[in-house]
């Protein structure tokens, strides 16, 4: 009799103490622990950027890791915004300054991010850093010729950049769209580059991948 009491115990224990186990297991894996990301939008200059800047249309490439168990993220992205560009003076060395031309950003951000999710909807928030380079056009005109040749000048773009956004789950993926805040530590122009991109597009859930 006792020994059955004892195995009953025994049982009882081994049996609580592994559905304890594979609960922790369960709640290990977040089910926003990945997610790959692509928008596209625009990029609206703000300020005295607008001077040389016009939007055009952008497009972002990104991943979201989940940090811990709670709504922290590792959130890197590439940021690729065309504008329309209007210089306001010749670099030095050209005589003749470009208008109704085209600019493009290629810029990296890594930021810190946090996701609250509440059913089929999620909102979250990040702030970081990066920088990269902004291609602007330049043109040298031969009045022998009659011929105007363009080049790109390399402007290198220290920034931060701070934003947030919504998402709806869909099942696999979510929808998103998303708005934030640059502001570049040097200057084109002799302006600052500030700009207020927004996008809207899907995250692949890879969630799953982790399990």
């Amino acid at each position: 009799m006792k020994k059955a009491i004892v195995t009953s115990i025994l049982a009882c224990s081994v049996f609580l103490f592994s559905t304890k186990i594979t609960q922790a297991q369960n709640t290990t894996t977040r089910p926003d622990k990945l997610y790959t990301m692509s928008g596209i939008g625009f990029s609206f200059p703000v300020g005295e950027t607008g001077d040389y800047l016009k939007p055009k249309f952008s497009t972002s490439l990104g991943l979201n890791l989940g940090l811990g168990n709670k709504g922290l993220f590792l959130y890197p992205k590439v940021s690729l915004h065309a504008y329309g560009y209007n210089e306001i003076r010749p670099d030095a060395g050209y005589t003749y300054t470009v208008q109704k031309s085209r600019t493009t950003t290629y810029l990296l951000n890594l930021a810190l991010g946090y996701r609250k999710i509440s059913g089929k909807f999620a909102w979250y928030g990040f702030a970081g850093g990066g920088g990269g380079i902004i291609l602007s056009p330049r043109v040298t005109v031969n009045p022998t010729s009659l011929q105007a040749t363009l080049d790109n000048k390399s402007n290198g773009m220290g920034m931060i950049e701070a934003g947030a956004g919504t998402e709806y789950n869909i099942g696999g993926a979510s929808l998103f769209i998303e708005a934030s805040y640059m502001h570049g530590f040097n200057k084109m122009q002799d302006r600052s580059f500030n700009a207020v991109p927004i996008a809207i597009g899907i995250k692949p859930n890879l969630s799953k991948l982790f399990k």
